[in-house]
């Protein structure tokens, strides 16, 4: 029972599960339960408790089951999480809207990502792994791959271009959600106390503290970064003529 607790192992039963092409048992009683709702109560109490109030025996309880009869509809936690990221994420962006050109369209695309993050700050932590994805996040790659294919950037560029602009997101994500946000008042009084006693072993870091470096809006490191990333990439393109 703890084996099937932390998931089937199976990673074709996983994926069928997760893409909706699981076969339904043909006899035995009429099922009471959905995956859909299933997932959905998790990914409710994921964004009002955070990813470790979530358990099959938390979920059971909140349809008035025993924790062994979630079971049938999904094998454990690891097939439940991965079934919570592809209902979270939503849908894949329709960026065919946004004016402008490519630049404009994958800056879109950044934003609204950094907003998932933002809005279920959980996404961070169990999408930094190795998994197999669903399709609703298979989506959002192929909406920001779309858009650099369209440009006009190789197979491969375009792969490399997309983990730079993920990797920027999830950075700046990183700093300004959850308990890190909550806790940057603390750390910047703290850490500004320490520095001016030792000033001059870090000037560099003075000054940009005194210089208001490190007081910027929050959506401003997005932003930036994402300019600089743009920058180069549109350069490659114009080198390569």
């Amino acid at each position: 029972m703890a084996a099937k607790g932390n998931g089937s192992g199976d990673l074709a039963r996983g994926m069928d599960l997760l893409w909706g092409t699981a076969d339904r048992p043909s006899r035995g009683p009429k099922p009471s339960l959905s995956v859909d709702q299933i997932t959905r109560t998790a990914v409710e109490i994921a964004d009002a408790e955070g990813l470790p109030a979530v358990s099959m025996q938390r979920i059971a309880a909140a349809f008035g089951f025993t924790t062994m009869s979630l079971y049938r509809y999904v094998p454990g936690k690891a097939e439940l999480i991965a079934l919570m990221i592809d209902m979270a994420i939503g849908e894949r962006p329709d960026l065919d809207g946004v004016p402008g050109g490519w630049r404009d369209r994958l800056a879109e695309w950044a934003r609204r990502c950094l907003r998932t993050f933002t809005r279920r700050p959980w996404l961070l932590e169990v999408t930094n792994v190795h998994r197999v994805m669903g399709p609703n996040e298979l989506g959002w790659m192929d909406a920001a791959l779309a858009v650099l294919a369209a440009a006009g950037f190789t197979p491969v560029e375009q792969h490399d271009a997309f983990l730079l602009v993920v990797g920027h997101v999830r950075s700046v994500a990183h700093f300004t959600v959850g308990a890190d946000r909550l806790r940057v008042a603390d750390w910047s009084a703290a850490m500004g106390e320490r520095l001016m006693r030792d000033a001059d072993r870090f000037p560099a870091v003075v000054a940009a503290i005194q210089g208001g470096g490190y007081a910027k809006a929050s959506d401003e490191p997005l932003e930036f970064g994402l300019r600089c990333l743009l920058d180069g990439l549109e350069k490659l393109l114009a080198e390569r003529g």
